[in-house]
């Protein structure tokens, strides 16, 4: 543990610099030039993602589960059914987006998939549902549409898998609550970002205000379609501020312009289309200590092959008939290997 996190004691050279602020700007302490590469003092996490590859498991009754990836228009859904396909499911050909997809006709995999709009989206999925009993519904659309979407799949009884982030989560969870589908819910799909992230809540748990009267900053850099703050970004401050921290969530620093990204972050200029770099620094009050926390990925397959093990896990669930309905990653993890 000694070699993963190490406090240091003047280690940076460090000058007054204003944070890249849309709201709250403030000064800090922080390295000279900004850089998610090279950290001094860090617990890192770092996973350059390329193709997903799994050992087709010909005698494993879950390789034919049906799944639907609603919004397969994007380059997350897109990854997503490659990775479905590569671990033997079925894609079924139908998937919902927004209405100016609407007709479109995704060809991926070898497969033609049927973009609906919002319209009669009720009917169609009942249909694809009683079609494939089995369906399990994956969404990766749009924030906006996070609680609708659930909704409907409540009403029409099937079970999905939310990896969209955003929208309006408590009224999610109650939504998923009332009408009693099996769910699993995460803004991470990352599994070994979620180990990370329950590590995190672990320290905060049993060793509350260690760090009171430290000051945070805290910066993520995702691709410049992704709207809303990191939902990550947001748990792992939750659990500094249980180590004592002050810090409020519009002092997050998000970064979304490309030369910023390339150079100030140290994004690869091949992944600005798709990444998710986060770093949390740490002061002491008077400036000797810091820590920094860092997790880096570049590419989306580390978040496909996490869904996919929560479609496994989630169609493991139904056929059980478990008394729980909700689930997220954590629940996945403590499940081990999927497949």
């Amino acid at each position: 543990m000694a070699s993963l996190l190490k406090a240091s004691s003047n280690v940076f050279r460090s000058e007054k610099l204003p944070f890249l602020s849309r709201s709250k700007t403030r000064q800090g302490v922080v390295p000279k030039k900004v850089t998610f590469r090279s950290v001094p003092v860090a617990l890192s996490l770092s996973t350059s993602t390329g193709t997903v590859e799994h050992d087709p498991i010909s005698n494993s009754p879950d390789i034919a589960i049906p799944i639907m990836v609603n919004g397969c228009t994007g380059k997350m859904g897109k990854s997503v059914i490659q990775a479905a396909d590569s671990a033997g499911l079925h894609v079924v050909p139908v998937s919902f987006d927004a209405e100016k997809n609407s007709g479109q006709t995704v060809e991926l995999c070898g497969k033609k998939i049927l973009v609906h709009g919002p319209s009669d989206r009720e009917r169609i999925l009942a249909s694809v549902f009683q079609e494939h009993p089995n369906l399990i519904v994956v969404d990766y659309t749009v924030p906006a549409a996070v609680n609708d979407n659930a909704e409907l799949y409540g009403k029409v009884g099937v079970p999905f898998v939310m990896g969209t982030t955003g929208g309006d989560r408590d009224q999610l969870y109650k939504t998923v609550e009332e009408s009693k589908v099996y769910a699993v819910i995460s803004p991470q799909m990352g599994k070994q970002v979620v180990a990370f992230l329950a590590a995190m809540e672990i320290m905060a748990e049993q060793f509350p205000g260690a760090f009171s009267g430290y000051s945070l900053q805290v910066m993520e850099s995702h691709q410049a379609g992704k709207l809303d703050t990191s939902g990550t970004a947001k748990a792992i401050i939750s659990c500094f501020q249980k180590l004592g921290v002050s810090f409020d969530m519009d002092q997050i620093q998000m970064i979304r312009d490309p030369k910023q990204q390339v150079d100030m972050v140290g994004v690869p200029e091949e992944h600005l289309s798709g990444h998710a770099f986060h770093l949390y620094h740490l002061t002491s009050p008077d400036q000797t200590v810091s820590f920094e926390f860092q997790h880096n990925v570049c590419g989306r397959s580390i978040y496909a092959e996490g869904t996919v093990d929560a479609v496994l896990f989630l169609t493991k669930k139904v056929k059980l008939k478990a008394d729980k309905r909700i689930y997220n990653m954590i629940d996945v993890l403590r499940e081990g290997n999927m497949r």
